[in-house]
């Protein structure tokens, strides 16, 4: 039987985590929208779900093993570094979840283990 990887994680995202959510729902949602989404975000309770209903609910692919960002991260794992939990936001119009910030360590962690719980904030 293979051993699962250990992944830890901070108690609550990063600063900078909540800038990267803002910066990618501003491709999406007007500025007014997107400053009420990352003010709920910072707000929000923590949370988890399973990496792999995340994507299942988000409805993207896995990046490739060979995309630098996922690669630091699943370096990170295996340092034992603690991983930021994502931001994650309902998009009920399109029954989808976006993925406001934390893809690619989504990417890194279904790698090695597709049922790993994945502490997250969720509005």
């Amino acid at each position: 039987m293979v051993k699962k990887i250990q992944i830890t994680w901070l108690d609550r995202p990063q600063e900078h985590d909540y800038t990267a959510a803002m910066s990618y729902l501003n491709l999406l949602y007007d500025k007014q929208t997107t400053v009420m989404y990352v003010n709920k975000l910072r707000r929000a309770p923590m949370t988890a779900f399973k990496s792999r209903d995340i994507f299942r609910a988000s409805g993207l692919s896995l990046l490739g093993i060979g995309n630098s960002h996922v690669v630091r991260d699943k370096k990170k794992i295996l340092s034992k570094q603690k991983l930021s939990p994502i931001l994650l936001v309902r998009d009920s119009h399109n029954g989808k979840v976006i993925i406001a910030d934390g893809y690619h360590r989504m990417c890194a962690v279904y790698s090695y283990d597709e049922d790993a719980v994945v502490p997250c904030k969720i509005i």
